[in-house]
């Protein structure tokens, strides 16, 4: 017949149950911690990139964000205030110069137009009637002067009878002063006559001169509306594609409103910023390295904006091989401008350890081993980084990320 256990030698047996799992438990933990920290401590050459210091030539340069955009862009304003009255092509689509893109209401540009070419003919009859009306007052005045210059010499014929005719006494000091005065008077109006004349011509020219001025101004206006006529008829500039256009059938526009932009999309340029601290160290003309990912491109510095915006001042950088088949507009790039040279400077590669000239923290491998040492950095190159102290020529220091292992103090590598 089988005896109950006691309580008490239950519960006796139930804590030492339990202890012995947790015991276990406990063991399991330590081992799994010891394991991982084992692991954590262990890396492998073929998960790091190792940089050699050596000594060499660096092409100092700063660093600045950019972004692909298309080498040529242009804006197209609507050029009078009118409506959307048809839309012939999408953003996204290839248009060929001259290529119509959209179709204004015209209405009012063309009446206007032609109220000044009805103008241009008014003045222009205007100033030919003038033209007569001047020509004919002169011709009258010169048959004037051709009478008056007849009149002056039967009055000298008549001067001398008179004095011949008192010579031998057939006539009277009277008479001869009277032939000699109507002589005088008919002298002084025919000059009278001429200066009329010559003022007549000149102020038949300068009123020619302003007619014609007011029609040169005025063909200028004429010239202005055909333009603006021709404008409002939107056609394609170039070969290129329509980046934006507005397709709101219907809807009002002012004039200088943007209403389309047409991109070459085949040939591109960079828009970088770089902080304003950098101006010093930029200028037009300096060599520049575009980094997209793994493809890198050579370029030139140029339309620096004078100023500043946000702190950061932006610049352009024109491409060598604008038209690589890899760009699209938008990319985000590195961009790495030159600005200087170091001959003989102990350096290592540029990676993404490095922020900027100051001290850092980096893994200095030897013989399996990597530890860490505090070293102090320099100027930087597309490629290399200056070391000031910290490391030797010759040495070995990891130069990918290394960022979860930090707190360790050094590390098996295998």
């Amino acid at each position: 017949m089988d005896r109950e256990i006691p309580l008490s030698i239950q519960r006796k047996e139930k804590r030492k149950l339990i202890l012995r799992y947790g015991i276990i438990a406990l063991a399991i933990i330590i081992v799994i911690i010891f394991l991982m920290n084992i692991l954590e401590s262990t890396l492998s050459y073929k998960s790091i990139t190792i940089g050699t210091v050596d000594k060499g030539t660096i092409e100092v340069t700063v660093n600045a964000s950019g972004k692909v955009i298309p080498l040529t862009e242009e804006i197209i304003v609507s050029p009078i205030n009118s409506r959307i009255l048809e839309v012939y092509k999408n953003a996204g689509d290839s248009v060929l110069s001259g290529e119509p893109i959209l179709k204004l209401e015209l209405a009012s540009v063309e009446t206007d137009y032609n109220q000044k070419l009805d103008e241009k003919e008014m003045k222009a009859s205007k100033l030919i009637q003038s033209k007569i009306t001047l020509e004919n007052r002169i011709s009258e005045l010169q048959m004037q002067m051709q009478v008056k210059d007849m009149n002056l010499k039967q009055m000298q014929t008549e001067l001398k009878n008179e004095q011949y005719l008192d010579s031998i006494g057939a006539s009277t000091t009277d008479k001869v002063r009277q032939a000699a005065l109507n002589y005088e008077v008919a002298k002084l109006e025919l000059q009278q006559l001429k200066q009329q004349i010559e003022n007549q011509k000149k102020n038949a020219s300068a009123e020619t001169k302003v007619q014609e001025l007011e029609i040169s101004i005025f063909e200028k206006s004429l010239a202005e509306s055909a333009r603006l006529l021709k404008d409002a008829r939107i056609l394609s500039p170039q070969k290129a594609t329509l980046t934006y256009v507005n397709n709101q059938i219907g809807s009002q526009v002012s004039a200088g409103t943007q209403i389309a932009i047409i991109s070459d999309l085949s040939h591109f340029k960079v828009e970088a910023d770089i902080a304003d601290s950098y101006a010093e160290k930029l200028s037009t003309g300096a060599k520049a390295i575009i980094k997209i990912g793994q493809l890198q491109l050579e370029g030139t510095v140029v339309n620096i904006t004078p100023s500043v915006k946000n702190g950061v001042i932006q610049f352009i950088v024109m491409l060598k091989d604008a038209g690589n088949s890899r760009l699209r507009s938008g990319l985000k790039t590195d961009v790495f401008v030159s600005h200087g040279i170091q001959e003989d400077a102990l350096r290592i590669p540029n990676a993404s350890y490095y922020i900027g000239a100051g001290e850092y923290e980096l893994w200095v491998v030897k013989d399996g081993q990597a530890e860490i040492r505090k070293v102090k950095l320099g100027e930087s190159s597309f490629e290399y980084v200056e070391v000031i102290n910290g490391l030797n020529q010759g040495e070995q220091v990891i130069v990918s990320d290394m960022s979860q292992y930090k707190g360790k103090k050094s590390i098996k590598i295998k």
